[in-house]
């Protein structure tokens, strides 16, 4: 007997687009589009294979040649990676899904190894860890130059221009990242933002660049088709900072004011907690945020329905459940069993024999009742 569950019935992003189903492609980084970073069709593949999900988002998507920082990444700032992406929207329209691209720049985690340029950031502080580049050599990460105050105006461009190119790729519309310790984050957060300048000190001025890029974004694509991604409990990226409860709240507050399609919330603890502060939970962004929520990670499909069911969240994202199970919604539908995906092939490019792209990507099966 098939099961009737909240997170399968219909949701709308404020008011705009009508998702069938209230499960998430969760953004991974999956390293398949090489160096050109120009998606190809087995990239349209693998989002297609999992176009039964209310929504699909897309790998954390570099924005510019200096936001680059991941070997493989998908990339949309050239011509070659705008029809690249044309391919895989097109494909997964044709399954009847819907796709936001996720904007990305990595800030201090970048490497100069992919593009002799010194990576940038709010301030001059490295994080701990490395890059590995395409031959698999790693390299640690580097004390990043601050950006000058009147630098910032043109990452903000970066963003405009590709969220243009997002529109002519096809794309339903675009999530901002501004999580895990990257670019944007490196502003929130008083653990890598030291500056004295508007875009640091208070809250009210960290928030400033995020605010800039929405309304940025906002020329292109609706603000109903916007999504913003936020980690106030992760440790990636050397990130944490003890007053993030306080300001998170204060920052998803300020979001709310802008109509957004949905604010998608890094509540669970499984990629890490700096324990600095307490957890911020979907129930505590619920207070002060009135739209979609969307939460993420570790959730199993009836802690996704509690979620949905308390009213705490409208929708869940799925990440590594989604990668062994392109069919994850007609397994929780049909209460089928969940494979287990291989590690190995989780994030990277490398270990593929014979260059076989596909191995841990588009080779999962459906299940077979």
């Amino acid at each position: 007997m098939a099961s009737k569950l909240s997170l399968l019935t219909e949701v709308t992003l404020a008011g705009d687009l009508l998702l069938k189903n209230r499960v998430a492609l969760a953004p991974l980084t999956r390293g398949r589009c090489g160096r050109s970073q120009v998606p190809t069709p087995i990239v349209a593949e693998y989002y297609t294979q999992r176009a039964s999900a209310g929504l699909l988002i897309t790998e954390a998507t570099v924005i510019s040649k200096q936001g680059m920082g991941w070997a493989g990444a998908g990339a949309i700032y050239t011509p070659e990676q705008v029809e690249g992406w044309k391919g895989v929207t097109k494909s997964v329209h044709a399954k009847d899904g819907k796709i936001f691209c996720q904007l990305w720049h990595q800030g201090r985690v970048t490497s100069s190894c992919f593009h002799g340029l010194q990576p940038v950031s709010a301030s001059a502080i490295a994080a701990t860890g490395q890059a590995t580049d395409y031959d698999g050599s790693k390299h640690p990460f580097e004390v990043p130059r601050a950006l000058e105050t009147d630098e910032i105006a043109g990452v903000v461009e970066e963003y405009l221009t590709a969220a243009r190119n997002a529109k002519e790729a096809g794309f339903d519309g675009v999530e901002i990242h501004a999580a895990n310790g990257y670019f944007l984050d490196q502003f929130l957060q008083t653990v890598s933002n030291k500056r004295t300048d508007r875009y640091g000190g208070s809250k009210e001025n960290r928030f400033r660049i995020l605010a800039e890029v929405v309304e940025a974004v906002k020329q292109v694509f609706p603000s109903t088709r916007i999504g913003v991604r936020l980690s106030p409990n992760g440790a990636f990226n050397s990130m944490g900072s003890a007053d993030n409860f306080d300001v998170f709240t204060y920052y998803i507050s300020e979001l709310n004011k802008l109509n957004l399609g949905y604010l998608h919330l890094m509540d669970g603890l499984g990629f890490g907690f700096h324990g600095l502060c307490k957890q911020m939970k979907l129930a505590d962004a619920r207070k002060v945020f009135d739209g979609v929520i969307m939460g993420n990670v570790g959730y199993e499909k009836l802690t996704a329905e509690g979620a949905i069911l308390s009213g705490a969240a409208d929708m869940i994202a799925f990440g590594r459940p989604y990668i062994a199970n392109p069919d994850l919604v007609e397994r929780f539908q049909n209460d089928w069993p969940l494979a287990t995906g291989d590690h190995a092939t989780y994030w990277t490019y490398e270990n593929f024999p014979d260059g076989d792209a596909s191995q841990g990507y588009t080779d999962y099966p459906v299940y077979k009742a």
